[in-house]
């Protein structure tokens, strides 16, 4: 029987049934960590899950790759838009984090 780990729906791609996006399976299997991790960052996924998520992931990297890029731009377009809305809670937001950075030493 073929399972389906990985589907395409609202313009994104999810791990089978679940609220769990491949984009973030992907980013944290970028980043070095090994499918055991991944799958106990999401409780909600098995080992057999994640390990599916990344097959489809190398199978199709291309076409991933092109979405994550796109989903990206997107990311980073609403966020100039919103910086650019309201500066000034930008300003205070950052202010407030040095703040704590400085605190937290």
């Amino acid at each position: 029987m073929d399972k389906e780990y990985v589907v395409q729906r609202d313009e994104g791609f999810w791990v089978g049934d679940t609220r769990v996006s491949l984009d973030s399976i992907i980013h944290a299997f970028l980043s070095g960590q090994t499918a055991e991790s991944i799958a106990q960052s999401f409780p909600v996924l098995t080992l057999e899950q994640v390990y599916g998520a990344i097959t489809f992931y190398l199978a199709n990297r291309k076409s991933v790759d092109t979405h994550l890029a796109m989903t990206e731009s997107a990311y980073e377009e609403m966020r100039r838009i919103s910086r650019e809305s309201d500066p000034m809670f930008y300003q205070k937001f950052s202010e407030a984090i040095r703040h704590k950075r400085v605190i937290g030493q």
